[in-house]
Order: C-alpha cells, then structure tokens, then sequence
C-alpha cells in the first residue's frame, strides 16, 4: 500500500471514528474512566464527622492536633490498547474483516481518550510482541497508531495472548485502564490476565465474525487456519457436522464469558459487520452504574 493511500485510508478512518468519539463516547468515556485514582493532595484540621482514616499521624504527631489528608482524582490516565494482530484477524464475511474492525474500535478508544488529556500507547501482538508504541499524548500521536493499524504486517501468524498481557504488566508501571482487542482464539492465558488485571484495570473487547459462530450448509469446503496454514476439507451439508461446531463455538463462548467473569473482567463482544457502537456503550454504562 503506498503512502497515499494510506493517507487516504487514515483521513477516513479519523473523519469516522474521530466524530462517533465526539458525539457519542466523550461523556460516557469521561464519566467511566476519568479519575479512577486518588492522589494525596494537602492536609487540614480534623473537623467531627471526618474519616479517622484519613488522618495523617506524622502531622498529627508533630502538631499535637488531629490533621487528615486530603485527597483529589488523578485526573490523568493511561490508556493502553493491547491489539491481536495474529493471522485469524484476516478473516471476515460480512463486508469486514476483523482487523477493519479492530482498527476502527481502537481509533474510537483513542479519539476519546486524547480528549480527556490522557495518554495512550499500543502493543501489537501475535504469538510474539510485533510493536511496542509508549503511552503519550496528543492528535499526532493517534494518527501515527491509526497508520500503524491500517498498514501493520504481522512477522508471525500465531497467537499468544498470555505473552501479550506478560509483556504489558511488565512494561507499564503506572495503573492503566487497557483495551484487550482479541478473537480470543488462544488458550492458557488465565494467570497471565489474573497478574495483569490485578495491576491494570483490563477491559477484554472479543471480535468475531457470524460464520465463527454457525456454520452455513454450503456444501463441500476446503477451509484453511489463517495461523497455522493448515486446510481441511468439510461437509457443510451434513447436519451433523454443523451440529458439532456450532456445539463447539458454544462451548468456547461459555468458557471465555466464565473466565472473564471469574476474575472479574469487564467483556464485550462485536460482530464484523454490525453496529459496534452499541456494544461498546452499554459496557460504558454498565461501568458507570458500578461507581
């Protein structure tokens, strides 16, 4: 892809994204996200009716009167995008592929987020750490993640998502609120996400496609794992058949809504093709109800 078209591909990616942001995200984002920390701000006299656990013995001590601390909301936050760029994201067939989708979730997440001031960053993943992007701020900043988006080739085909979340606790320090955007295709990654979640606040974001869901009786198909290479011929036509993947794809919704909620991680799924802006509002609002 040549750079003006890429050009071409970002211009219309932000004129989108950058206007459901503003309309519809900024204040769902500003009341859910905003202000998740409290910082140690001054201290005054303890007044009756004050928190006793408030009270800052040092100044206490050295005063001989009761002082308590004074908090106010970290007004700044991080937000950290960890972002499956593995092989199976190449798939769609409802007039999308997965990655367009991701590429247009993660462009919302930013928009809102450099609107509140807050920095954000970008780990690309397949079963290795493809792109590390520190956390900062400003509109430059965003354009170059949605560049990277749009343009990104992965090295590597396979997933990993347990190296993923190793990779963020270990790189970012502060406590960030991180969007994990995944097919979810891997496995053995439930201590990584536990260590993960209980440093950051992690929000699981799952894309998926209909045809992953239910299979359609279309006949003989060769189908081919965009991970691995690997092909295999299926008889749609067999009821049977059909039966047991879609057996199969139950299951694997109900282990991820059980791992996901075990550990009390916020999910919400979206559909290529389909309206995500719903999706990710009722999560927002879902949050917001909690605090």
């Amino acid at each position: 892809m040549d750079s003006k078209e890429i050009f071409k591909k970002v211009r219309k990616i932000e004129i989108k994204t950058r206007g459901l942001s503003n309309q519809i995200f900024s204040g769902e984002y500003h009341s859910v996200f905003k202000g998740r920390g409290m910082a140690f701000s001054e201290v005054r006299e303890y007044q009756y009716g004050d928190d006793i656990r408030n009270i800052d013995w040092n100044v206490t001590a050295r005063y001989n009167h009761p002082y308590i601390k004074i908090f106010e909301e970290e007004r700044e936050l991080t937000v950290m995008l960890l972002i499956d760029v593995s092989g199976s994201n190449s798939f769609g067939t409802q007039m999308q592929l997965k990655q367009e989708l991701i590429t247009e979730i993660a462009a919302v997440i930013s928009f809102s987020a450099i609107q509140n001031n807050d920095k954000v960053g970008v780990i690309f993943f397949s079963d290795k750490i493809e792109k590390f992007i520190p956390p900062k701020k400003g509109s430059s900043h965003i354009l170059r993640i949605i560049r990277e988006l749009i343009d990104f080739k992965a090295d590597n085909k396979g997933t990993d998502i347990a190296e993923a979340l190793r990779f963020f606790t270990n790189a970012i320090k502060k406590k960030s609120t991180a969007f994990l955007i995944s097919d979810f295709m891997s496995q053995g990654y439930d201590k990584a996400l536990q260590i993960a979640n209980h440093k950051h606040d992690l929000i699981a974001v799952r894309i998926t496609d209909k045809r992953e869901t239910e299979l359609p009786d279309i006949g003989l198909t060769r189908m081919k794992d965009a991970e691995t290479g690997n092909t295999v011929w299926v008889d749609t036509s067999s009821k049977k058949v059909r039966n047991y993947f879609n057996k199969w794809s139950d299951k694997k919704r109900k282990e991820l809504d059980s791992l996901f909620a075990r550990f009390g991680i916020d999910m919400v799924k979206v559909y290529t093709g389909e309206d995500y802006v719903k999706p990710l509002m009722n999560m927002f609002k879902k949050r917001g109800a909690r605090r």
